[in-house]
């Protein structure tokens, strides 16, 4: 076997592998003893098979398996001796030009980009500030009331009284297209609170002014993408009976309303929001701070990023925000959207500070878990209620999303490894102040 090097620029590297065909036959010889003593062949014993016979009956597919073994182990080779480690999967392809033929020598081309070498990372004296937050009375009470709120019930209006938004509409309906009654479009008794966005779009607002005792039709017409063909893009005429209009009436803050929430008294409830909200002013701190570190972090070093991670990264900022912009476009066949110096520059910072937490992380021996994949699917398969089992399995057999998962968990373990050796001090802030620390990170 011989490698021979055909390009060496910046990161981009080239090498020929030539493979001999003696090289090639004596992999399959060997394929063929192992295999001998299995094989059962008609007119001969098990074992017995002569290898004469195997090889013609078994050498050409057994050549195929030896070519990809031999490639394989050149190109591992060839990474453990030179210690480069590709930025994507190698593009390996067989040389062009005639038809290869049995007997003859094998040449194939390698080319790849190599990672950088990356500079230790020196976090000693970098000065980090977190944010701390108490949740005041104030706050503990505008979570209570929001509860309370959550654990509204309705009583019927005085008699008379017209509908209006937010209230809870008691009525009959039957659904019709083209004068038929259609599946799904009738129902007695159904409580339909105004705005929440139950029936389809226009339904509702309708029912805005009805009274208990009235006869209203609603016409509305389906979207056109609706999931049932049979209406899709259809008018539709509602015969609606309405039985009672309600008014939304909060729950009162008290040991009853904790109850509801699994707290033994109001106070125990006090005692669960304030941990909450504490949680939730930590994270919020933390996204912060993790803001400031990465903006250090990307002035700290400098090295040569690949070119086909940049630009595949380019592409996909590009993509996302195009998809935030044109959020009403659902045709995904809308070719493909140009990257600007802005996505550019962005994805340059992106693939700079991945490679460089990854090298950390590695250097560190940063690992994720087997619970912290199991707790992150676990989390993910909450999305999908009844089918959390099927997402977990698909999960398992998926190597790209078990990646998906991953890196995020990888990524807070380094930022963690590296606050750790970092100076942190802490300052109280306002709940407000945070708030608006937070805003700011969706406006960068």
């Amino acid at each position: 076997m011989q490698v021979t090097e055909t390009l060496n620029d910046g990161l981009k590297r080239g090498y020929e592998i030539t493979l001999t065909a003696a090289e090639l036959d004596a992999k399959v010889e060997d394929k063929l003893k192992e295999a001998q003593p299995e094989i059962e062949m008609k007119g001969f014993r098990k074992g017995k098979v002569p290898m004469a016979l195997l090889r013609k009956q078994f050498g050409e597919r057994l050549l195929g398996e030896a070519m990809q073994e031999a490639i394989d182990g050149a190109m591992n080779e060839h990474f453990e001796k030179t210690g480069d480690r590709p930025a994507v999967q190698p593009d390996v392809k067989m040389e062009d030009g005639e038809a290869w033929k049995l007997g003859d020598d094998v040449k194939v081309t390698m080319t790849y980009e190599a990672l950088p070498e990356i500079p230790d990372l020196e976090v000693k004296g970098l000065k980090l500030e977190r944010m701390t937050v108490k949740a005041d009375d104030a706050a503990v009470d505008e979570a209570l009331a929001s509860l309370a709120e959550s654990a509204q019930n309705f009583e019927d209006r005085k008699k008379g009284s017209k509908a209006k938004d937010g209230d809870q509409v008691v009525f009959d309906f039957t659904g019709k297209v083209d004068g038929e009654a259609f599946e799904g479009g009738a129902a007695e008794d159904y409580p339909l609170v105004i705005g929440s966005g139950q029936f389809i779009p226009g339904f509702e607002e309708q029912l805005v002014g009805v009274k208990a005792g009235e006869e209203k039709q609603v016409t509305v017409t389906f979207p056109e993408e609706y999931g049932a063909e049979n209406l899709a893009g259809k008018e539709a005429i509602f015969d609606c009976t309405i039985k009672a209009v309600k008014e939304p009436k909060a729950a009162e803050v008290n040991d009853e309303l904790a109850t509801k929430y699994g707290a033994e008294n109001l106070d125990a409830l006090k005692g669960q929001v304030s941990e909450r909200l504490e949680a939730e002013y930590a994270g919020a701190a933390r996204a912060v701070m993790k803001r400031d570190l990465l903006d250090k972090l990307d002035g700290m070093v400098s090295f040569e990023l690949p070119p086909s991670l940049v630009e595949a990264e380019a592409k996909q900022i590009a993509h996302q925000l195009w998809h935030e912009e044109n959020s009403e476009v659902h045709d995904h066949n809308h070719g493909e959207i140009e990257t600007t110096d802005e996505h550019n520059k962005l994805a340059e910072r992106r693939v700079r500070l991945g490679l460089l937490l990854a090298e950390t992380g590695r250097k560190a021996e940063v690992e994720v878990t087997d619970a912290e994949m199991t707790q992150a699917i676990m989390n993910q398969a909450r999305q999908y209620p009844g089918q959390e089992r099927q997402f977990f399995e698909f999960v398992q057999q998926n190597q790209q999303m078990q990646q998906q998962l991953r890196a995020p968990i990888f990524e807070d373990k380094v930022v963690d490894h590296i606050v750790d050796q970092a100076e942190v001090s802490e300052k109280e802030i306002s709940k407000d102040d945070l708030q608006k620390a937070v805003e700011a990170l969706d406006d960068e």
